[in-house]
């Protein structure tokens, strides 16, 4: 995401804020520095920083930045996506799930449950906590901390979206496949979409944004991932057509990648 030199001031703010929370006087001739290196300088600091209170000054700031560029990077409403001719229910769209509105997004996450802690990692979980704002890291610390264990493989967390477009965020752990599924493997990444939509259902969602789940360092195959997720959406969707407490009528398969979005249309 392109960040215009217009919020170099309040980058530089928020860099100085959190290098003094932490100590950390490494950072010299800020003032001199692009709005590209402080950006990178703030994401850095933002991915790696413990989940613990900050002031109100400091989530105005932020807030206010980060609902800004992805203002300026272009939203994206789920409910105007097309909708696949074979299945009305179903969507297929490429582009930035943190810029789509919509009732929930699923986000990828890791056992731990708070973020990816390497700076500017290029994963969906960098990215959905990056631009949500550190508020997201600290709401699920305390699930974790009355949790009292690790996120288990194919369990799903409802947080807020912050400064996300979306309302919701729903977390799932999926497996790690490491290139070779297992029939087991298979078994737990259909349990995360069941879960997730349960969760979402739970929440009174309509629209549900899914990533593609375990396809990234976790290693499982896109072509049979997506037809794992198409299938057990649709399973779902079908099962649960009936029942009139159940909200959720429009599911999104966001992908990133040319190749991926054909596979998906393909599938729906």
């Amino acid at each position: 995401m392109q960040v215009a030199d217009t919020h170099a001031d309040e980058l530089l703010w928020l860099v100085r804020y959190l290098e003094r929370e932490r100590f950390d006087a490494t950072s010299e001739g800020l003032e001199a520095w692009s709005t590209d290196d402080l950006w990178a300088r703030f994401r850095s600091l933002v991915n790696t920083r413990e989940p613990q209170p900050a002031s109100d000054e400091f989530y105005a700031r932020q807030d206010a930045l980060l609902r800004s560029l992805i203002d300026e990077a272009g939203v994206t409403d789920a409910e105007s996506l097309p909708r696949s001719e074979a299945d009305g229910r179903l969507s297929v769209w490429r582009g930035d799930i943190t810029t789509i509105r919509a009732d929930a997004i699923v986000n990828a996450a890791n056992s731990q449950m708070l973020g990816c802690w390497v700076p500017g990692h290029r994963c969906i979980d960098n990215a959905i906590h990056t631009f949500a704002g550190v508020e997201l890291r600290e709401e699920c610390a305390r699930i974790m901390a009355a949790q009292g264990h690790e996120e288990p493989t194919a369990r799903a967390k409802v947080t807020s979206g912050y400064n996300l477009p979306a309302a919701h965020i729903i977390h799932t752990v999926g497996p790690i496949a490491g290139g070779r599924p297992t029939a087991r493997h298979r078994l737990q990444l259909a349990e995360c979409y069941e879960s997730c939509l349960d969760s979402a259902a739970g929440a009174g969602c309509h629209s549900v944004v899914f990533c593609c789940i375990s396809t990234g360092i976790f290693g499982f195959p896109q072509r049979e991932a997506a037809e794992i997720a198409v299938r057990t959406v649709r399973r779902w969707l079908d099962a649960h057509a009936a029942d009139s407490a159940t909200t959720v009528d429009h599911v999104v398969f966001n992908v990133f990648l040319p190749a991926d979005e054909q596979i998906y249309r393909s599938l729906i």
